[in-house]
């Protein structure tokens, strides 16, 4: 038995693709539902529809063919068959043709006679034939001709030569029978499948939405509890619901918040203990470190009447106290900064006029600094915070930078913001090393680790750093192409307040 391939037409609905943007956990969640009901739909839909079609089918191909190879069985010819009286058998046999009416068509030798109007059948291929005349059990195929389905049956008559052994006669006979209510059926099948998977999507949106639902609202609450820890609010936590995976990271969660609160608790305590122990042991020391200076001043005054030993001893002593009296007084300004204490209290300066007062009270008018400082900047600045800045970057070019030492004055417009108040302050030494830059202002920061003291107290680089601050500005270090340190600050021409 031979068959053809299945021809047939057929029309989808077709999915137009639109450009994928961002998708979010809860859009990807619910795509990836969709698409395993839209697979698991679909699988079932095909399946179901290729069984009901191949039983639809070949329930009507077997009875057709089981029906025609009867009555071709049946029949009896005379050799050789003649023309005349053919064409009433085959129209009987095309009569009682099922589950369809037949057309029935006979050929013999030259001889083409049909029970219908043409005696050559379109619908017949010569693959047909050539099977026919191969096997004489008869063969059969289903075809498309101009868009309506056929079933083709090839039937030879054959006589029995002895037991066991036919042989063909030389006549064929071919049914040819319209499969269109089978077509029917298979199309109202496929509408069905169709109908069917379509609603399944839309019902499967529901089961979709509760699970992404269910798994996305611990993630929220996670996000929400996540940014309140990030706003300070360290003693959030999320409730624990079920016993899932979900339930275990909020388990996570809350035990990693509720140490973290511990240990930022106990840092918080350590800080505001230090603090504390800074500003009471300055504060301890100013009252006796009071009496020491003035020992020491009336001691300096006597020292050339002592002896070279004695004079040196208290020029030591007179040195040293007057370092002390510097840390606690640098102690008690940091300590400010670390309460939040410290306060502007700003007024419109002439800013080169104020620079050529730090320097001039600080002795610093000689070749060792040199100013340029244009006339006609005027600034909102506090002038005692202003002078430390000043005061300390000078300083520290000297101890430890070289002479001569710049200090340039500038103002500057910003296109994003107000203009600014630029000062620099150079010195002619080796500069910075690069390994030192980051940590310069640093409060204790040793820049050359083989020194264990200094002249000053470590703090001024970082109680510069708090005072530019409060005037909401920056300061930066760094080296000239040719050699030295440069620092630079810059403070909004009207500086307003930015810390408590």
């Amino acid at each position: 038995m031979i068959t053809g391939p299945d021809t047939g037409t057929g029309s989808g609905p077709v999915l137009g693709r639109s450009r994928v943007r961002a998708f979010g956990l809860r859009t990807r969640l619910l795509l990836a539902f969709l698409l395993v009901a839209a697979v698991s739909a679909g699988t079932t839909a095909a399946l179901t529809y290729r069984e009901a079609r191949t039983a639809l089918l070949e329930t009507a191909q077997d009875t057709a063919v089981t029906s025609f190879r009867d009555q071709v069985q049946q029949l009896a010819f005379a050799l050789p068959v003649q023309e005349e009286g053919l064409e009433e058998v085959l129209r009987d046999i095309a009569r009682r043709g099922k589950p369809h009416p037949w057309v029935v068509f006979a050929e013999y030798g030259s001889i083409r006679v049909s029970s219908g109007e043409n005696p050559v059948s379109t619908v017949i291929t010569p693959e047909l034939r050539r099977a026919a005349r191969a096997d004489p059990h008869g063969s059969f195929e289903r075809v498309v001709k101009d868009g309506v389905p056929y079933l083709t049956i090839a039937m030879p008559t054959v006589f029995k030569a002895s037991p066991g052994r036919v042989l063909p006669t030389g006549l064929v006979l071919y049914a040819v029978m319209r499969m269109t209510d089978e077509q029917v059926n298979v199309d109202a099948l496929l509408t069905a499948a169709r109908d069917g998977a379509l609603p399944g999507l839309a019902i499967a949106l529901i089961p979709g939405l509760i699970a992404a639902r269910s798994v996305l609202r611990p993630v929220r609450e996670l996000r929400r509890a996540a940014q309140s820890m990030g706003s300070g609010r360290l003693d959030t936590r999320i409730p624990v619901r079920g016993s899932d995976e979900l339930a275990d990271l909020a388990h996570t969660f809350n035990e990693s918040a509720a140490e973290l609160e511990r240990s930022v608790r106990e840092l918080r305590e350590a800080e505001a203990r230090a603090r504390r122990f800074a500003s009471d042991v300055s504060h301890e020391l100013r009252t006796p470190l009071a009496g020491m200076l003035a020992v020491t001043e009336v001691l300096d005054e006597d020292a050339d009447r002592l002896d070279a030993d004695t004079a040196r001893a208290v020029r030591l002593v007179s040195a040293e106290t007057g370092k002390l009296a510097v840390l606690v007084e640098d102690l008690m300004e940091i300590s400010r900064f670390d309460a939040r204490a410290a306060e502007l209290n700003t007024d419109e300066v002439d800013v080169a006029e104020a620079i050529r007062k730090t320097l001039h009270n600080r002795h610093w008018t000689d070749d060792r600094v040199r100013a340029e400082l244009p006339d006609g900047i005027r600034a909102r600045l506090d002038p005692r915070r202003f002078d430390l800045v000043i005061a300390n970057l000078v300083g520290n070019a000297l101890r430890h930078g070289g002479a001569p030492v710049t200090v340039r004055l500038r103002t500057e417009a910003r296109s994003d913001g107000p203009p600014a108040l630029i000062t620099e302050v150079t010195d002619s030494g080796p500069g910075i090393r690069p390994e030192a830059l980051p940590h310069i202002f640093d409060r204790f920061y040793k820049a050359d680790a083989a020194r264990t003291r200094s002249a000053g107290s470590g703090l001024g680089l970082a109680i510069t750093l708090e005072n530019v601050k409060l005037h909401g500005g920056t300061v930066r270090a760094g080296n000239l192409p040719g050699g030295g340190a440069v620092f630079t600050v810059e403070i909004p021409l009207n500086a307003q307040e930015a810390g408590g």
